[in-house]
């Protein structure tokens, strides 16, 4: 196995699951160093993204469920197991208000008040330091709180968004950054938030939620963002409703493999129109996409549908009604197609959010990984039994670290 090049090793690797790879870990001393090096996690991180390989519905309830996306791509049915998370309180359950890169966000509720970063494949997790208000709570009259959680390309750094709003709009603000270990005030949310307890949508490395101006116009719905890297708040263009009925819909927004995705439900014909921006910020890029309607579902009365991710091929797109039944939407037949589940204990509703499997360490994030690179590179040498450091084999081994930077 000595003589298999490195960066052969390397590229069959990083085509298997990351589940599978933490088991790999126990082949060799080589296969070790090569996984757990950060330019490998880099590799495989961008392959998995590339090729939406991987893919995990987690399903929260009291508990947390976990079902392979790309078996119930195959076969229709989502078999459910119970994932044994850091917090195990089923009483009040747990809220997930982020998914990136394979990492949860995790809420630890009003009894916790305390935020928990979990990558559910290594079971590592981070608890982030509390953060006290620097106003009271009772100074928030009909308080609103939100969070979000998102991935900044620029400075390679996780962060998590907290947002506390009042009925009249005052707000504090804070950002935590994985990098500083640190939370931060900044700008005060210039928007009022329409839904409680609504998490950052996570699209193009911007959080998103639908606000209105103030609550005096409760009605009228507009898409803020925050956007993690310059953290400006701003206005996301909206699609070219019907104008009939532009104002007569309740809104909500969802992201859909990477793209922003607008739920319009109609009060009064009770469907739910479902409109894509294909290219970030650009108004002439939404499409309606499907439209569902009471009549398309079993179950009644018809409330809502969110939409969780396309299939494999892109012609399905797998949703939820209602947090309670499954969904296929066909875009080329346009119909609904009825799914199975299997799950031990079943909840009663589903609340989804996508994830897939990944080795991104928590202790300092993507670029906390590059730090290692001249160690590591040493250790592959070292490891491969009779290979000499001549400058042949530092050509296998420099491979790993030379043009990685992650692309999102």
């Amino acid at each position: 196995m000595s003589d298999i090049p490195l960066e052969v090793v390397a590229d069959f690797l990083s085509r298997v699951p990351a589940m599978s790879l933490l088991r790999f870990r126990c082949v060799s001393k080589q296969w070790r160093s090569i996984i757990d090096s950060p330019e490998f996690i880099k590799m495989h991180l961008n392959r998995t993204l590339h090729t939406k390989s991987d893919r995990k519905l987690i399903l929260r309830s009291c508990y947390l469920y976990s079902a392979d996306f790309d078996g119930l791509d195959n076969t229709n049915v989502a078999h459910y197991v119970k994932v044994e998370h850091p917090w195990k309180r089923p009483e009040i359950g747990t809220l997930i208000v982020g998914s990136c890169h394979g990492i949860l966000c995790l809420d630890g509720g009003v009894e916790d008040k305390s935020i928990l970063l979990w990558n559910p494949t290594t079971r590592k997790h981070f608890k982030l330091p509390p953060s006290k208000f620097e106003r009271s709570m009772e100074s928030f009259r009909k308080r609103t709180m939100v969070f979000g959680f998102g991935y900044d390309k620029a400075s390679e750094d996780y962060k998590v968004l907290r947002i506390l709003q009042s009925y009249y709009m005052d707000s504090e603000v804070k950002v935590f950054s994985m990098k500083s270990k640190s939370w931060r005030k900044i700008a005060n949310f210039p928007y009022y938030l329409k839904y409680q307890s609504a998490p950052g949508v996570l699209v193009s490395g911007s959080l998103h939620w639908v606000v209105t101006k103030d609550p005096d116009t409760f009605m009228v719905n507009l898409i803020g963002a925050f956007d993690l890297e310059t953290e400006e708040y701003r206005l996301v263009p909206q699609p070219d409703y019907p104008k009939k009925k532009s104002k007569n819909f309740h809104l909500n927004v969802v992201a859909l493999d990477g793209s922003l995705c607008g739920l319009c439900n109609y009060y009064d014909h009770e469907y739910v129109d479902v409109w894509v921006m294909k290219k970030y910020l650009v108004n002439e890029s939404w499409t309606k996409l499907f439209k569902v309607a009471e009549s398309d579902t079993r179950i009644k009365p018809f409330h809502y549908v969110m939409p969780i991710a396309y299939s494999w091929s892109g012609r399905r797109v797998y949703m939820v009604q209602n947090d309670k039944m499954p969904l296929w939407y066909d875009l080329e037949k346009k119909k609904v197609i009825p799914t199975k589940y299997h799950i031990s204990d079943p909840p009663s509703y589903m609340e989804h959010q996508m994830c897939f499997g990944s080795l991104v360490q928590l202790d300092g994030g993507i670029s906390g990984m590059v730090e290692r690179v001249q160690d590591t590179k040493e250790e592959l040498i070292g490891s491969s039994k009779g290979t000499k450091k001549n400058g042949n084999n530092n050509k296998k081994d420099n491979f790993l670290s030379v043009g990685f930077k992650l692309v999102l």
